[in-house]
């Protein structure tokens, strides 16, 4: 691998280390009405849009309730900080289209129409607005020794 190859690849896995992702693939809801909610709590501090998602009546509120604490457990997990002491918010929130069950429903004479049942993918990325815990995070993640598993 050449060098300015190594370098990049190093470059992002240290920023993958202070990077906190959740995913949700194949969520039975059409992206239109997932896109719906998470315009909502875009961008949103985390608390706050915890409530929000929680007094929504839809039913995709419900997954991306679940889908944010994932991601408040993935910080935690990650970089040993508390989430309230974080003052973590949503830094980005992308809805894709997931993959589509195509079904047929009868139609009069005889024909037959197709319907499509769509699904999602969610992906919900947290950052810190505090800068100190950001600069303690990412010096705990350059100070990580690397395990090679190849070696062992």
């Amino acid at each position: 691998m050449g060098s300015r190859k190594a370098n990049t690849a190093e470059r992002r896995k240290q920023e993958r280390k202070t990077t906190f992702v959740a995913k949700l693939n194949n969520c039975p809801t059409s992206p239109r009405k997932m896109r719906l909610i998470a315009d909502l709590v875009r961008g949103m501090d985390v608390s706050k849009a915890s409530g929000v998602l929680q007094f929504t009546k839809n039913h995709a509120a419900r997954d991306l309730e679940r889908l944010l604490r994932s991601a408040i457990a993935n910080f935690e997990q990650k970089s040993g900080e508390r989430w309230e002491e974080a003052d973590l918010f949503i830094k980005e929130i992308s809805v894709d289209g997931g993959r589509m069950l195509k079904r047929i429903q009868p139609a009069p004479q005889g024909r037959a129409y197709r319907v499509r049942k769509r699904s999602n993918h969610v992906t919900m990325i947290l950052d810190s607005a505090n800068p100190e815990i950001k600069e303690r995070i990412s010096q705990t993640a350059a100070q990580e020794p690397e395990t090679n598993e190849t070696e062992a």
